[in-house]
């Protein structure tokens, strides 16, 4: 009894702290950072969104050919395995939960968030470029390894090794609760919901198929991305696509409460229910930057593995990663859940996308929801899986290590399927900030690298051609 009243007061406690973290400091702060970076660095991601989708689908596509030895991945490989954990639940449940919270004013300030957002990843994926370095010949990289190296010159050596620790450790909490605990409890509750099936098979189905792709590396892992990725999305969009051809006559209404709902909630009945444009940029801005991760410290691991002609096309690469989660796959939850009007009828979280599936394709639709929702979360697990083994090269060269952490993701994958409690929520939002709080730090004290890096691309580029970019002897 002592130990669940032990257990309680540090959820409380917890709670309390993600409270001030995620309700005020960090989403403030990772907008700040988005818009700073945007100015900073010349609004890359708007004046270059063009070149970026021309770079990332034509000439980038396949491995580079000066890559001839499995080091790294190709560009759309890194893209898919940082898609991947950014696409999960928080693309289904987390926009329901912003709407349901924030009104449909929400969905518009989730739009400027990651809007500023790209600036934001645009920078961490170049600092992960330009940072990275070989382990067991493969490049490995992310926010504890441009914290480490980065900021030896201003933290000294000591300071910025205690700085990238530290955003290891929390990684790997979030790793041992986001990446794996929630996700494979969303994939059993979907399917037992939908087709009455046993949790505990699930789980070990789960483990099983995510163990077989670890065992590949980080080259399997990309392929397995690469080729569920881009069908779960396509498949996903397309239905709200039919969604809005069944609903079309709702379109105009649908429009009218985004755009009102973000400046004046009361004027579509939102001061019914308490909610202030305050509360709809609040839940807006914090679950997009939630769904796509910028800021986070994530997603720089897996563009740190790939090979390219320079570290800003993998910049460029990054923030199109942005643009498809929120501008994409977000908004087509959004506009599903208000088309229907499955908002108006006091659900929460994803039984609101689960209710608009219903309302548009009958008993057909909880399951169709529950097969996205399975591939959401799945290539969510693998992509997780991958950050944390960077941070666990990071913090040791022990094989014995990556073997033991690999062994209790694996076993954290089964137990999720059994059960997650609030606590587990509340800690992965917890370690979530705590990852924030240093990789910002890092991103500031490092914003003039980031523009050197910039202004050497653009410079290379008044030749005509970008050159090979010396990973290895660029680094100061």
């Amino acid at each position: 009894m002592e130990f669940t009243s032990w257990l309680a007061e540090i959820d409380a406690a917890v709670s309390a702290i993600n409270g001030v973290l995620w309700g005020y400091l960090l989403m403030y702060a990772l907008v700040g950072v988005g818009v700073f970076f945007t100015i900073y660095l010349g609004m890359p991601q708007f004046r270059r969104f063009g070149p970026a989708v021309r770079q990332l689908f034509g000439r980038l596509y396949k491995t580079h050919p000066t890559d001839r030895d499995g080091r790294s991945i190709s560009s759309v490989q890194a893209l898919a395995v940082a898609i991947s954990a950014q696409i999960g639940t928080g693309n289904v449940a987390g926009v329901a939960t912003a709407i349901m919270a924030g009104g449909p004013g929400a969905i518009f300030w989730m739009w400027v968030s990651a809007a500023f957002g790209m600036g934001t990843i645009f920078a961490e994926a170049v600092l992960a470029q330009n940072y990275r370095k070989e382990a067991e010949n493969k490049f490995i990289g992310g926010p504890a390894f441009y914290i480490s190296r980065g900021l030896k010159g201003k933290l000294g050596e000591r300071g910025a090794r205690w700085l990238a620790v530290c955003f290891a450790v929390a990684l790997l909490g979030a790793v041992g609760s986001t990446g794996s605990l929630i996700q494979s409890n969303a994939i059993a509750a979907s399917l037992e919901n939908a087709f009455s099936l046993s949790p505990l098979p699930i789980g070990i189905g789960i483990a099983l198929l995510a163990g077989l792709t670890f065992i590949g590396g980080i080259q399997r892992i990309a392929r397995v991305a690469q080729l569920i990725v881009p069908v779960m999305a396509c498949v996903y969009i397309c239905c709200a696509v039919v969604i809005l051809c069944m609903y079309s006559d709702h379109i105009g209404t649908m429009v009218s409460q985004i755009l009102v709902g973000a400046f004046h909630p009361e004027a579509i009945g939102g001061g019914a229910l308490g909610i202030t444009m305050k509360e709809a940029i609040r839940f807006g801005v914090s679950r997009g930057l939630f769904s796509n991760e910028a800021g986070m410290g994530s997603t720089p691991h897996a563009h740190a593995t790939a090979m390219v002609a320079h570290p800003v096309l993998q910049g460029f690469t990054a923030f199109i990663g942005v643009f498809i989660d929120t501008m994409l796959v977000c908004t087509a939850t959004a506009l599903i859940i208000l088309v229907t009007g499955a908002n108006e009828l006091g659900l929460a979280g994803p039984l609101v996308t689960q209710q608009a599936f219903f309302m548009a394709f009958g008993h057909v639709g909880p399951m169709l929801i529950a097969v996205c929702l399975t591939f959401f979360a799945f290539t969510t697990i693998i992509g997780w899986y991958y950050f944390g083994e960077s941070n666990v090269h990071f913090l040791t060269d022990s094989k014995v290590a990556v073997g033991v952490y690999q062994a209790v993701f694996l076993l954290l994958i089964v137990a999720g399927t059994l059960g997650a409690t609030d606590m587990v929520w509340n800690m992965g939002d917890f370690f979530n900030g705590m990852m924030v709080l240093p990789n910002l730090v890092a991103l500031i004290l490092l914003r003039q690298k980031v523009k050197q890096i910039l202004r050497d691309y653009d410079e290379r580029r008044k030749d005509g051609s970008v050159p090979v970019y010396d990973y290895l002897t660029h680094i100061d």
